[in-house]
């Protein structure tokens, strides 16, 4: 499901998130001219216990690096 212009209450809706894992890289063109213009990146929630969160962030923010199971805000 994509949520555009929503802005949940994030306590309320996900409780407390950490770190789950990387998702994929998303990229755009073929070969030598393949560009990076997204990562997704998996959250464990303390409110949606069955279901995983997937966060995609933009390629200009950069990689991320979080460690297992990291507290996040």
């Amino acid at each position: 499901m994509e949520l555009k212009f929503v802005v949940p209450d994030m306590a309320e809706t996900f409780g407390k998130l950490s770190y789950a894992g990387e998702g994929e890289i998303i990229t755009e063109g073929y070969g030598r001219n393949t560009t990076v213009i997204g990562r997704s990146y998996h959250l464990y929630s303390s409110k949606q216990r069955a279901d995983d969160i997937e966060v995609v962030v933009a390629a200009e923010a950069g990689e991320k690096d979080f460690d297992q199971d990291q507290p996040l805000k």
